[in-house]
């Protein structure tokens, strides 16, 4: 027993000190845009904003005039109301008939093999003008002079793709709030390292719906969002069919320019993870079982390494808990700090990790009962998300690889 707990408390040991490694690069290779010296551009490009909503009326308006409300002169903005059945349309329309920049699209049928939020996507590039186009979410706020340093900083540096990363505004419960900043965590530090992005010789990629801003003529040299129709990991997708293409990517912090309240409660956490849970597994409970396991003992385990402590017998399998339950506090302290998030949510994860779990066996349930995902109102057959799938998990060292 002794020797099987000391097994186990290595491995997560291991665990801990790549994400405390994880931590330390993201802080340090992913640069706070509004901390960088960028000259303002002599001659700054038409920008074209594109914000895909469905049935977001809560949100909508506000986020948008936050747009509206940019420093920024030679700008478009395109709000798409993707089949709405709310008051997001009505918003649109108002809000484009008291400003000339703003226009209204109506998307009223979806085209077979599409997901929803792309082909809006989609859609709205069509309509865009811009030598710039950002795709934002429908319930981003930004900073008056988000878009205006974005583009300081793309015609600076010559950059084809800035993904920035927001700050996230914490949703009323707790438990939520954790769930959310383990999940963030794990998927900065372990699986995706945006701090590789910027290297030439690297396949890293990354994307934030949030704030995916593009040079048109270099999105238009990559393979475009008919690639992407069925990728449910659609804001990642981006990133990676840019670095692909050749573009140059860069990964920004904008926490103290742009923010969204990307979940506002625990039933909204479970529902949003269908689609990327379920679809992930190809909609097979064996998968996400598996991964379910990994997933309560590596998160618990600041807590269930120092269990042994409570016996004579296994005391010194105990005492690997402690360095990782150290590196548990600095890295989710740490990430949180990064994030501008609140820290006490983020050091509850060993505590909520059951929840965790719960949330992803729930959505493998749904997805392998209805044999596919249902999202905005659409079943998608698991197959067809399988073969429209872009990015997988793998082991190529940078990454979800295409």
């Amino acid at each position: 027993m002794t020797f099987a707990l000391t097994i186990y408390a290595a491995i997560c040991l291991l665990y801990w000190l790549r994400t405390a490694y994880g931590v330390c690069r993201v802080r340090t290779g992913v640069k706070l845009l509004t901390d960088l010296e960028i000259p303002d551009p002599e001659n700054p490009p038409a920008v074209s904003v594109v914000v895909p909503a469905c049935n977001e009326a809560d949100k909508f308006e506000s986020a948008a005039g936050t747009l509206m409300a940019q420093d920024y002169d030679n700008l478009e903005i395109i709000l798409i109301d993707d089949r709405s059945t709310d008051a997001t349309g009505e918003i649109a329309d108002r809000l484009a008939a008291s400003d000339p920049r703003v226009r209204a699209m109506h998307i009223t049928k979806l085209p077979d093999g599409w997901l929803g939020k792309v082909h809006a996507l989609e859609c709205g590039l069509a309509e865009a003008g811009g030598e710039i186009v950002l795709f934002t979410d429908a319930d981003v706020h930004h900073r008056s002079d988000t878009i205006s340093r974005a583009v300081a900083f793309m015609q600076h540096k010559n950059a084809d793709h800035i993904a920035g990363c927001p700050s996230l505004k914490s949703p009323s419960s707790l438990l939520a709030s954790s769930i959310i900043a383990s999940f963030l965590r794990q998927l900065f530090t372990v699986f995706i390292p945006p701090w590789k992005v910027a290297d030439p010789n690297s396949r890293a990629f990354f994307g934030v719906g949030a704030f995916n801003m593009v040079r048109r003529k270099a999105f238009d040299a990559a393979k475009g969002f008919e690639w992407l129709k069925l990728e449910t990991g659609d804001d990642m997708g981006l990133g990676m069919m840019m670095n692909r293409s050749g573009a140059e990517c860069c990964v920004l912090s904008m926490t103290d320019l742009v923010s969204v309240q990307w979940y506002g409660s625990l039933s909204e956490v479970a529902r949003g993870s269908e689609k990327t849970f379920a679809s992930g597994s190809n909609c097979r409970l064996m998968p996400l079982i598996l991964s379910a396991v990994v997933i309560l003992l590596l998160e618990g385990s600041p807590i269930l390494c120092l269990l042994p402590m409570l016996s004579p017998e296994t005391r010194m399998a105990g005492l690997l808990g402690i360095p990782v339950a150290l590196l548990f506090v600095y890295s989710a302290t740490a990430f949180s700090r990064w994030g501008c998030a609140r820290t006490a949510p983020a050091l509850l994860a060993p505590i909520t990790a059951c929840v965790s779990v719960a949330i992803l066996l729930r959505a493998g349930l749904l997805g392998w009962r209805r044999g596919g995902v249902v999202w905005r109102g659409t079943l998608y057959p698991s197959e067809q998300l399988r073969a429209g799938r872009r990015i997988r998990i793998g082991r190529s060292g940078d990454g979800p690889t295409a």
